[in-house]
């Protein structure tokens, strides 16, 4: 019996890998960014349908991390829950669509070949935008919103509600741009909001994915208690070399992800 064939016979293999994965995906979010883009390949190579169970149980490990983000910042005396909620309540009216496209397209790609291609496509844009940091350069520190940047964050923040819904990994990149170059928002306040706008989010689409029967609750819960610890573990340190190790391990997971999930897309197709 083969490493691949031991996880996926034995329950306790699974979850200690879920939870380990949760603990690395974690820490990254709080470090770097682009957790899920682990997260939801491993549970899809766990034999979990991508656009659904995969998705959906991928979304309990976002929501108890997110938490823990949420409490952690407020603790910290960095909260802005009023412009939160001007452009929370967006997004959450987009990921309601988001969440119920996915499901449609759940049962209409029942192999995943079509999600599968989506998501190895998603995981190189973002694993780009997370090398190059262009992000660096429009950390702006304007206090005072204009009322036409709101209005226009409120927008764009419906789109990103949208793809929240739909797949969730590498939107915290999105959020932290749209904060930071549109609504002038420095990057310690971003990172802050952006972990608000994901929780509420996130609770919309997990309140769709139960109803449809689309968590599985025993890898979820694995996979969101090392979330959590992770998350946990990353908001106390800040470790500038370990950053740069971190995304060097990003780089070869996600390359390596990317390209099982466009084999497996031609395979089954």
């Amino acid at each position: 019996m083969d490493f691949f064939t031991f996880l996926l016979e034995h329950p306790v293999a699974r979850y200690a890998l879920l939870t380990f994965t949760g603990i690395f995906a974690g820490f990254l979010n709080s470090v770097a960014g682009g957790g899920s883009l682990l997260t939801l390949p491993v549970l899809i190579f766990l034999g979990l349908p991508g656009a659904t169970i995969a998705n959906g149980t991928n979304r309990l490990a976002i929501m108890l991390q997110n938490i823990v983000g949420v409490v952690g910042f407020r603790r910290k005396g960095v909260s802005d829950f009023g412009y939160g909620i001007l452009i929370t309540l967006p997004a959450m009216l987009g990921a309601v669509f988001g969440t119920l496209l996915v499901i449609k397209l759940g049962k209409i790609d029942k192999s995943g070949v079509i999600f599968n291609r989506v998501l190895a496509g998603i995981m190189i844009g973002v694993l780009i935008l997370t090398l190059f940091n262009p992000l660096k350069q429009f950390q702006l520190q304007i206090q005072n919103l204009s009322r036409t940047r709101k209005v226009t964050g409120g927008l764009i923040f419906f789109i990103l509600g949208i793809y929240m819904g739909f797949i969730q990994a590498g939107a915290g990149f999105m959020i932290i741009a749209t904060l930071t170059i549109v609504n002038g928002v420095d990057l310690v306040r971003t990172n802050a909001l952006k972990m608000l706008v994901v929780l509420f989010c996130t609770l919309v689409a997990l309140a769709i994915f139960i109803r449809n029967g689309h968590i599985d609750w025993g890898l979820g819960i694995a996979l969101g208690f090392g979330n959590a610890v992770g998350a946990w573990v990353g908001s106390q340190w800040a470790v500038e070399k370990g950053d740069k190790r971190i995304r060097v391990v990003l780089v070869c997971a996600v390359l390596a992800f990317a390209a099982q999930l466009v084999w497996k897309s031609f395979l089954t197709s």
